[in-house]
């Protein structure tokens, strides 16, 4: 049974800590927040510290912090040559202290601390320095999820690219198409079922082929009435912008 310690009291790692947990190849030996009173609804106080110089002896040691913090509390670990890996999507995996095995353990989802989500869902993208560090990672990742990928820093430097489009970007859109649905009293429930198939349709048609809207079929008409509509300035911006890129990259 892999020995583990989860470093962070974020979205990340109490998600982390909530699999971990639920998972029988694993023992969580304990978990550091500076806050400890943040982790517990999760577990006891006493398998909580919030010194680094107290932390106990683990396989693996999971720091999930912010990224511009990963680097000074990798520095701050009060022992060398174990296994230390970060779970950020843009953080390369130099950015730990050296005087410990480096990996990434980068659980590749959006958090929300209110919502629960499933693991065996989620890809775990991996990297280790050394061969014998990597084949712990997967084994721990695949205590808790059958989605495990190699992906090295430049990789997943593209990976969190391409999640900001598909997830950050995509809710934000979420955001200004209810706008414009509370600004003309239309309730947003009606565009969940569009929201669905959107999403649904790409499990079995590729994203340029799903395509469809007036931007695609170059509809100039449509898209001009848009415009005329949208009043806000950065809102029209986005549109054209949209609409352009759309008909670039069909041609």
């Amino acid at each position: 049974m892999l020995k583990v310690i989860v470093i962070g009291s974020g979205n990340v790692a109490q998600h982390l800590i909530k699999a971990f947990k639920n998972s029988e190849k694993v023992e969580l030996v304990q978990t550091y927040a500076r806050n400890p009173g943040k982790l517990k609804h999760i577990l006891s106080l006493e398998d909580i510290t919030g010194s680094l110089q107290d932390l106990k002896e683990a396989d693996v040691y999971i720091i999930s912090v912010t990224d511009d913090a990963i680097e000074d509390v990798s520095k701050q670990l009060p022992f060398s040559n174990r296994l230390v890996v970060h779970t950020s999507g843009s953080t390369p995996v130099e950015k730990s202290d050296a005087k410990n095995r480096r990996g990434v353990f980068y659980p590749l989802q959006t958090f929300s601390k209110n919502k629960d989500v499933d693991f065996k869902e989620i890809p775990l993208c991996l990297e280790a320095e050394h061969p014998d560090d990597y084949n712990t990672l997967e084994k721990l990742a695949k205590s808790i999820s059958p989605l495990t990928y190699s992906i090295s820093s430049e990789q997943r430097q593209a990976l969190h690219v391409a999640a900001v489009f598909v997830n950050n970007f995509t809710n934000h859109l979420y955001v200004l198409g209810s706008r414009v649905c509370d600004e003309n009293n239309i309730p947003f429930d009606i565009l969940k079922p569009l929201i669905h198939e959107t999403a649904d349709k790409i499990k079995t048609v590729s994203p340029i082929n799903a395509q469809t809207g007036p931007a695609k079929r170059n509809d100039k008409t449509t898209i001009q009435r848009h415009l005329d509509f949208i009043k806000d300035p950065m809102q029209k911006d986005i549109y054209t912008l949209l609409t352009q890129s759309i008909q670039r990259t069909n041609g």
